[in-house]
This record gives C-alpha cells, structure tokens and sequence, in this order.
C-alpha cells in the first residue's frame, strides 16, 4: 500500500496489559509504552514523535483497512487534515456525534480517527479536554483555521468485543467525549 514511498511505523501503548507494546516491538519502527491518559493523548504523543510530513493516524486492531491510506494522503492536497468517515457507524452516540457537531465540521464520522494530517497542523496542538476520543484534535484544528475534509469508506464489520467496552458503556463514555467536545468547541 505504500510501496514507494518513505514511512515509519509509530505504535504508541497507552498501558495498556494486551502485549501491544512486546509485539509492536517486532513490527514498529517505533514502539512506545506511555502512561495511561486515554486515546487523544496517545494520538497526539505518536503525531510528535512522527519526522514525516504527513501523518496518518489508524487503530492497530485492523477495525481502519489499511489499503485506504492512500486515498486519504491524497485528499491532503486539497486540505490540511482527512478524515476517512466509516459508511456505516456503529454506536447510537457516534450517530448522534455526527449529526450534530460532525455536520458544524462537514465530516460524517466526526468520531473516527482514521485521518491524515499536514505534520504542520500538529506542532502547536495543547490539550486541554481529557479523553475525548480523537475528537480534540479536530476541534484544535478547526479552531487555528486549518482545512478539514473527508473521505468515505465502507468499513470491515466490526470484532465482537471492542476496546471500549459494550453497547451501554461505549455510549456513555462517547456521550461523556461529545460533551467535553460542546464545551472545547464552544458553539
């Protein structure tokens, strides 16, 4: 997928106790373990550590098909970050975050952090929200005027137990980042 062109491999392990960081060790250019402060932080922390200028960000659990990343690099010439917004998404909260704040941004997926950044558009990121699950860093970006677009894909189904918890606890804990979204963004 990205034959031809320079890249590394960044995985950034939030604490995590699932043996990321043992097998990103044999894959990862650099591989990571940080103290636990939540996905935003994590992000943000590999966007840094990143000495390309273009920057894609992608769960390592395979949910974001890799194959993609070239045609959300792509649409970087037109805009300063891309998202690539699933089709089809999943959680009654991640719905409700699109159709609200998604829409005052144009992205369909405003929860997805399968993006491609400008490493530009990075250097002067402070967060200030917590967990907000990627959501921050567009909210940062919007607010110093960068361009922000979107791509959509058709998503692989979903594995039957995500990270983040089950059907209640997911929608909570995204209801809570949505809220801290409203409130960063400052309608």
């Amino acid at each position: 997928m990205l034959i031809g062109f320079p890249y590394e491999v960044i995985v950034v392990d939030d604490s995590s106790t699932d043996g990321t960081l043992e097998i990103a060790k044999n894959y990862a250019d650099v591989a990571i373990r940080k103290p636990r402060e939540g996905q935003t932080k994590g992000l943000l922390y590999g966007m840094q550590l990143a000495k390309f200028p273009i920057i894609v960000t992608i769960d390592s659990d395979l949910e974001n098909d890799p194959e993609f990343m070239l045609a959300i690099i792509k649409k970087l010439n037109e805009f300063n970050v891309v998202v690539a917004s699933r089709t089809v998404i999943p959680r009654f909260s991640e719905k409700l975050a699109s159709k609200t704040i998604g829409k005052s941004f144009g992205i369909y997926d405003f929860f997805s952090n399968y993006r491609a950044y400008k490493k530009e558009t990075i250097s002067n990121y402070k967060l200030k929200g917590g967990e907000t699950f990627g959501a921050e860093l567009l909210i940062i970006a919007k607010k110093n005027g960068f361009k922000i677009g979107q791509v959509l894909y058709e998503p692989p189904p979903r594995r039957s137990k995500p990270r983040i918890g089950g059907t209640v606890r997911a929608n909570l804990r995204i209801l809570r980042a949505l809220l801290k979204a409203y409130a960063i963004y400052k309608f």
